[in-house]
């Protein structure tokens, strides 16, 4: 009799836990395909792509060079052709026009595309600007349900995971101790049996659930799979030079040739040899050292006695005795 009754419980519970396994996933498959459907229509325009992926100034740059406005050497630094000089040229689409007039308001001075992006004020808000008024045309698109932010659905899941484990910890116990007499009985145990198995790998079902509905980044994956035209048609080089600017956000090119310039002039006196004759000073500080040693004329010997230290022959004063240095020996 216990053998049936483990039997109908334990397929009740398992019942239950897998027809919500189902339910979640025929819901994030429903959600999964929407947002799909919803990404596949869109019609995003490709600076609007690339601002997504952070990028807009990048493919602006790129324009701008292979329109002829600018040039970038080898290490970052942009300058203004004559093209770019001239006031009635202007890129018709409106990111990389501010980056245009943001490289124009430091002409004559060399500037990184990177420096422009991070500290330029003017150009931040012309950007900011286009890339909220893109965003608020695209279609709202549906998040999938993670639970994050829904503490009254954690604490419930958690315990129905305590409760399950639990359930599943008697009906495991009754029915080892139980021992079934008879087919019908031997049967039930069979069934309870195999739903505490299903039971055990329902966290297991629930995991495969996620990972088969997962959603991931759909919009992003496609940004970065669609590159931008400009971005696309750089050669190495240009490519290399842009990412070079680009990559150089702390300095502006400019006040870092200024600082040079002046400081050239300030440091004209690290030309001179003054270090050449430093032990001249080392010799005139011992000159004004007075000497404290009490030493009986008698010690000294007659070829030092009464030799000043500042007559000395020699070419380097010791510190020991300016009087018995090797300059004393030869004169």
């Amino acid at each position: 009799m216990l053998q049936l009754v483990l039997a109908a419980s334990v397929f009740t519970v398992a019942a239950a836990v897998y027809g919500a396994i189902g339910l979640r996933w025929r819901r994030r498959a429903r959600i999964r395909r929407e947002i799909l459907g919803l990404v596949a229509a869109l019609d995003l325009e490709p600076y609007h792509a690339a601002a997504m992926e952070s990028r807009a100034t990048e493919a602006a740059a790129a324009e701008l060079l292979l329109g002829g406005y600018l040039d970038i050497d080898g290490e970052g630094a942009a300058l203004l052709t004559e093209a770019g000089r001239d006031p009635g040229r202007t890129p018709a689409h409106p990111l990389p026009a501010a980056l245009l007039e943001a490289v124009r308001r430091h002409d004559p001075e060399p500037v990184s595309i990177g420096w422009i992006d991070w500290c330029d004020e003017e150009y931040q808000a012309r950007r900011s600007a286009y890339r909220s008024e893109r965003d608020a045309l695209l279609p709202e698109i549906p998040r999938m349900p993670d639970g994050n932010g829904r503490q009254l659905l954690a604490c419930c899941s958690c315990m129905g995971a305590t409760l399950l484990v639990s359930f599943w910890s008697l009906a495991a116990t009754l029915l080892v101790m139980a021992r079934p007499h008879g087919v019908l009985e031997w049967a039930a145990s069979a069934t309870a049996a195999a739903g505490l198995a299903a039971l055990w790998f329902a966290e297991g079902a629930h995991q495969a659930v996620r990972a088969r509905t997962a959603c991931g980044d759909p919009l992003g994956d496609r940004n970065r799979a669609e590159l931008h035209p400009s971005l696309a048609a750089l050669d190495e080089q240009q490519r290399f030079h842009v990412l070079m600017s680009i990559d150089d956000h702390s300095r502006w090119r400019g006040t870092d040739q200024e600082l040079l310039e002046g400081g050239d002039e300030d440091d004209d006196w690290m030309d001179d040899d003054w270090w050449a004759d430093a032990y001249h000073y080392r010799a005139a500080d011992h000159e004004e050292e007075p000497d404290d040693r009490d030493e009986p004329e008698d010690e000294l010997d007659g070829d030092a006695r009464g030799t000043p230290a500042g007559t000395c022959p020699s070419d380097q004063v010791t510190a020991s005795c300016p009087g018995r240095c090797s300059g004393h020996g030869a004169g």
